[in-house]
């Protein structure tokens, strides 16, 4: 009997050989195809010639600081990207989240926890099965069912936790989303900043997606509530 195909590839930039292991142990039921890299360098390297689906990025990296490798990864995959750091104030998570990371792990942290963490960032990632929705808005077309937003003839890049959000909020125009309600639909956990987490990811989503980023007419604002989508079509 041929042996099972790995259902992913997961690559693990890590300059600590106890940690990458520590890491395929916790996702040795998951049977991912894992490619390792000791340094950003080598990380960017195999981003380009592997195609991951999705990537686990230690900050702490020896040759390039960590946030510059988030950076750099985002600008050419939209694979989810799992961030394992020491650092846990709210001015690193907001840097974290600016830079591109999808979800983030403060170490020392729990195998469990982060084999749910994988699992749920390729499900978010995966297109969707549903019926087609598209919507029309602003001068904007949203093919959810594509995971494909258009302005006028130009594709807009949204990373998997934008879409996410985007998924959520069309899904039910005109009804106010709260902070927890779109948290728990997007991060799939009861738990957590849910004001920050959403303010970071709202923020840039809005800068690919509204005329006017500093006065959203699609994506609103109910104060101290959430957020809610406005469209005509």
């Amino acid at each position: 009997m041929a042996p099972e195909a790995p259902p992913y590839t997961l690559l693990i930039i890590e300059d600590e050989i106890e940690i990458t292991r520590a890491v395929g142990a916790a996702l040795r039921e998951q049977n991912p195809a894992i490619i390792e890299a000791s340094g950003g360098k080598t990380g960017l390297d195999a981003v380009k010639s592997s195609h991951p689906d999705i990537i686990i990025l230690d900050l702490g990296l020896p040759d390039l600081d960590g946030l510059e490798v988030c950076q750099r990864i985002r600008a050419v995959t939209d694979a989810p990207i799992i961030v394992l750091t020491a650092r846990h104030g709210e001015a690193d998570t907001v840097a974290l989240l600016n830079a591109g990371a999808d979800d983030y792990i403060i170490k020392p942290f729990s195998t469990q926890e982060l084999a749910a963490r994988v699992a749920a960032q390729l499900r978010r990632a995966a297109v969707p099965r549903h019926a087609p929705v598209s919507i029309n808005a602003d001068g904007l077309s949203i093919d959810i069912h594509l995971r494909q937003v258009k302005r006028g003839p130009m594709l807009v890049r949204l990373t998997p936790i934008e879409w996410e959000i985007l998924a959520v909020l069309t899904s039910d125009p005109g009804r106010v989303f709260t902070h927890q309600q779109l948290f728990k639909a997007v991060w799939n956990r009861p738990y957590g900043d849910a004001r920050l987490y959403l303010r970071v990811h709202l923020t840039n989503l809005r800068r690919k997606i509204e005329r006017d980023p500093a006065d959203p007419r699609l994506i609103i604002t109910e104060p101290g509530v959430g957020y809610r989508f406005v469209a005509e079509w």
